[in-house]
């Protein structure tokens, strides 16, 4: 038994990597202990309040937060725009955020000076203009600390965005929010670690700033004549003052790089994918409502009325082009499941409507409005994606009010309206928790809350249940039924469920590579499906190949013979259910048309009965249903020898 904290073999570093990182170490830290040996520990405290110290400290500080006011003012906008926005040029600026980091800082200073001096390019124009002289004035030293401190706030705040998943501002979008207020409610409090990290980092820059300031704004005391000016000068004066000094901005230093605790670079951490406690996702809820309750609640926790669904209705027709091309017109409290393969264009059928995918555009009217040209917070369309992204920074009663404080619905109205949609999903109860606090199922429901909470002209729910468990999906499956046929609009919904398509949807719409297949009632879709893949949702097998005289020939190899088989040449897809596959240990003799012989690779319990995959050489891969009974009788194990067959009768075939 290896004893707790004895290091593995394979953790010992090797020598010719170690004995180069601890000398490496050493020469960082000699110079900063020869700071800590040589301070006269005795005159420390008269040497800091000097009245020359303190004035350039006093003159530091101020110089530092105007930089870092002016690096938050400029520098936010730029990291965003580096972050989120392409354009031509992007790498070039991208350098010259850079170029002050690598840039000698006396070269920086002498750049300032022929930029801003008296007889540089904007300098005269300064002076006549506003009467503004930047050389040898404070605002020329807070000019040179911001131009070479900046840079590292843009760089951690842009990789802080860069780390930040954009569809937390999509959503946002979706549920009716203007950019500036998904920026200012959603981006900022999202990238805060990297903001915070960046303006700290920034602070210090500026504050220990010498070589641009000197150059480009003089050492004139009480002026510009900062701390590490003032080092400077005390270097050949009073070289115990000048350590003493020294120490008091290696101390600042150390202290901002401590409580940064190397989080420099400022990514989003938690809050990019938060991870989730282990709650259990009780269905009803008893448990934490007593916890909840039970101590007091929170604000805004009161039962609200039903809020009555809008009457008018809003119909929809949408033009798609790109990736996925379709026309689809629905009128007002229709839901379509839409269903494919992965990679067949459903998500991307969703964020065309949203106006969020240059892969498709969508020409949109909702109801007797054209939306095409609409910004996405101002088309009316809720979205549901599949993790639900709820903003991490608030709570489950918040992020259900948001849609509707983005609309102008006054607070403690929204919060009310919010909170009786909590209580109808089931989660009333959790209002008060932030999303890191709520499981899976809880934070879908509280994500569906939310959109139906926005009052949408049309709702689009990419995989809304699936994070639920299968008692949980069936209740909130049931709510949501019940809400949707309230609805006025349209709800388009992305599924992989045949349950949630049948329960949910009016119709079902097929896609594969970004077409159109099928669009028909579900009933149609489950007795006729035209896509290999829907059928084999629906848990039937499916054989694509070519009609012939008597049924079909297999794309696979083989042949089919159907009841009703389509005209010779047309292609067409044959669809047989599990529970119509006979299975034998011996060729069976009699009526069957379709006989295979095979081995069995595969078995899975579904509910009462067994499921069978059995390859053969003459036919593709085929699933049978058998009782458990059944297979015990002819002793059926992985790897059985059998042969199966089919009655033409059993199988169906549709055109392609």
């Amino acid at each position: 038994m290896r004893r707790p904290g004895r290091r593995t073999a394979g953790a010992r570093a090797p020598l010719l990597l170690t004995v180069p990182a601890l000398l490496a170490v050493a020469f960082l830290m000699l110079p900063l202990v020869g700071i800590l040996v040589r301070t006269s520990w005795g005159e420390l405290g008269d040497h800091l309040t000097a009245e020359a110290t303190t004035e350039a400290l006093r003159l530091s500080l101020l110089v530092s937060l105007w930089a870092l006011g002016l690096s938050l003012l400029l520098g936010v906008p730029l990291a965003w725009l580096l972050a989120r926005v392409p354009f031509p040029g992007k790498a070039f600026v991208r350098s010259l955020v850079l170029l002050p980091m690598v840039l000698p800082p006396t070269v920086g200073g002498v750049a300032l000076l022929l930029a801003f001096g008296r007889r540089g390019l904007l300098g005269p124009w300064l002076e006549d203009t506003f009467g503004v002289t930047l050389p040898f004035h404070t605002s020329g030293a807070v000019l040179a600390a911001t131009f070479v401190a900046m840079p590292f706030l843009v760089i951690s705040l842009e990789g802080a965005l860069g780390g930040l998943r954009p569809r937390y501002e999509e959503t946002a979008a979706s549920l009716g929010a203007s950019p500036v207020r998904v920026f200012l409610t959603v981006t900022l409090p999202m990238v805060a670690p990297g903001l915070i990290a960046g303006a700290a980092l920034t602070w210090a820059r500026a504050l220990g700033e010498f070589g641009a300031t000197i150059t480009f704004a003089g050492n004139l005391p009480g002026t510009t004549q900062t701390l590490p000016l003032q080092v400077y000068l005390l270097l050949q004066d009073s070289p115990e003052a000048a350590t003493s000094v020294s120490l008091l901005l290696l101390a600042i230093a150390m202290i901002v790089l401590i409580a940064l605790r190397g989080r420099w670079t400022g990514t989003p951490g938690d809050h990019r994918d938060p991870v989730r406690r282990s709650v259990p996702d009780r269905s009803d809820g008893t448990d934490e409502a007593t916890d909840a309750y039970g101590a007091g609640g929170t604000e805004g926790t009161s039962r609200a009325p039903k809020t009555p669904a809008p009457s008018e209705p809003w119909p929809l027709h949408a033009d798609v082009t790109g990736f996925t091309q379709l026309t689809l017109d629905a009128p007002g409290s229709t839901t379509i499941a839409v269903v494919g393969p992965n990679g067949a264009g459903k998500t991307t059928l969703l964020r065309a409507l949203l106006g969020l995918t240059p892969r498709a555009h969508a020409a949109l009217r909702l109801g007797d409005s054209d939306v095409t040209a609409l910004p996405p917070h101002r088309r009316g369309v809720a979205w549901v994606p599949q993790d639900g992204a709820l903003f991490p920074h608030l709570s489950a009663l918040a992020n259900t009010a948001y849609g509707l404080r983005a609309h102008g619905v006054p607070r403690a109205e929204a919060r009310c309206e919010a909170q009786g949609w909590l209580d109808r999903l089931g989660v009333g109860h959790l209002a008060h928790r932030k999303p890191a606090q709520l499981s899976g199922g809880q934070a879908q429901r509280v994500a569906l809350a939310r959109a139906l909470a926005a009052r949408p002209r049309l709702l689009l729910l990419d995989e809304p249940l699936a994070a639920l468990d299968q008692t949980t999906r069936a209740r909130v499956r049931h709510t949501l039924r019940g809400h949707l046929a309230d609805f006025g609009g349209v709800c388009l919904i992305v599924t992989h469920d045949p349950v949630e398509a049948v329960s949910l949807a009016d119709r079902v719409l097929v896609l594969e590579d970004g077409r159109v297949l099928q669009d028909e009632p579900p009933a149609e879709v489950t007795r006729h499906p035209r896509s290999p893949w829907v059928a084999r949702m629906l848990g039937r097998n499916a054989w694509p190949g070519t009609a012939t005289a008597d049924g079909l020939a297999l794309e696979g190899g083989g042949h089919l013979v159907v009841a009703e088989p389509l005209p010779a040449g047309t292609d067409a897809l044959a669809v047989i259910a599990p529970e119509a596959v006979s299975v034998h240990r011996e060729r069976p003799t009699g009526s069957p048309r379709n006989v295979w012989p095979g081995t069995v690779r595969e078995i899975t319990s579904g509910g009462s009965r067994l499921r069978l995959l059995i390859t053969s050489a003459e036919a593709p891969d085929l699933v049978a249903e058998i009782t458990p009974g059944a297979a015990a009788e002819l002793g059926i194990a992985d790897g059985s020898t059998v042969w199966t067959s089919v009655k033409a009768t059993e199988a169906t075939v549709v055109p392609l």
